[in-house]
């Protein structure tokens, strides 16, 4: 077995672990593996460490609810960022079990903490991997909770964090009503 079998085993045996459950099966994990089969699409030569991102980007997300900090943007950024903490060192313990290097594993944490966006090009590919699995996966059912206002927010939001060439790969590929197409444009 090599090790990024190893270690994308290893996520998906943590992520199994998910007491939420969609379509029948654990979140988390089903969550890493949409997460891993948008990236193939986007970057087939994606490094292992990146792979590796990808698979673990939520890994055990459910062992820090969200309803465990203030209410409000503050809260979700401040629960946001432990996340990207608690999951990079997570990954990162996983690596070193699967046999990758003290580089690896401190490389692996920044693409998950999303640090230098915008600047480094795999934090980027991570980023637009989240925004094509959320637009793909999760738009749909999200948008069903949200006011029509709201929801061209989240939109330009989520079309802010990814990079040109992926807003106009997500206008060819998701069909989108003119006020959430403008975000991309």
């Amino acid at each position: 077995m090599t090790q990024l079998t190893a270690a994308l085993n290893a996520i998906d045996a943590a992520n199994a672990a998910d007491p939420n459950s969609e379509d029948g099966r654990p979140a988390a994990l089903l969550y890493g593996e949409r997460m891993s089969a948008e990236l193939a699409k986007l970057f087939p030569d994606a490094s292992d460490i990146l792979q590796i991102a990808a698979r673990g980007q939520h890994i055990e997300r459910w062992a820090l609810p969200r309803a465990d900090y203030p209410e409000g943007k503050a809260g979700y950024y401040a629960w946001r960022k432990e996340q990207g903490r608690r999951h990079g060192e997570r990954v990162a313990g996983i690596m070193a079990e699967a046999g990758y290097d003290s580089d690896a594993q401190t490389r692996v944490g920044v693409l998950l903490r999303k640090e230098n966006l915008k600047t480094d090009p795999e934090v980027q590919a991570l980023e637009d991997t989240i925004c094509f699995t959320f637009i793909r996966w999760y738009l749909a059912g999200f948008s069903e909770t949200r006011s029509a206002e709201d929801l061209e927010k989240i939109v330009a939001k989520t079309a802010r964090k990814m990079s040109a060439a992926g807003r106009a790969r997500a206008l060819q590929e998701f069909p989108m009503p003119d006020a959430l197409a403008r975000s991309f444009a």
